[in-house]
């Protein structure tokens, strides 16, 4: 399983890469599934990847502080709700359906109630 987490967390940090320097794609998102890979898959990719750049211009005062710029936020916000009108749109099945629907509302309240914005 730990070998799992770590292509995960390498094939997310080529996309948070990517996304660094293309305007349609996120950055953030991706190295945040970066670190969670690292972190459970491997200590040394961990802390590799902790001693980067990317990390540190993106990751690093989210999880000191647990906050998150106005701009940061929005732009995630607006990513992922993109992403999950597809499964929305696509699916038929009303419960299929309910239950996006249901983690686009705990999305919303998450990044609005529990993560702090900074100004």
């Amino acid at each position: 399983m730990k070998i799992i987490y770590v292509i995960v967390g390498l094939l997310a940090v080529a996309l948070g890469f990517i996304g660094a320097f293309l305007p349609g794609l996120p950055t953030t998102p991706f190295l945040l599934l970066a670190s969670f890979c690292f972190a459970k898959g491997s200590r040394r990719f961990d802390r590799w990847f902790k001693s980067t750049k990317l990390y540190k211009n993106h990751l690093e005062d989210f999880e000191k502080n647990r906050s998150m710029s106005l701009k940061v936020k929005i732009g995630i916000l607006l990513f992922s709700s993109g992403m999950m009108l597809f499964p929305i749109i696509k699916f038929s099945n009303p419960y299929v359906r309910g239950i996006f629907v249901l983690l686009e509302v705990f999305k919303y309240y998450y990044f609005i109630f529990k993560i702090k914005t900074k100004f």
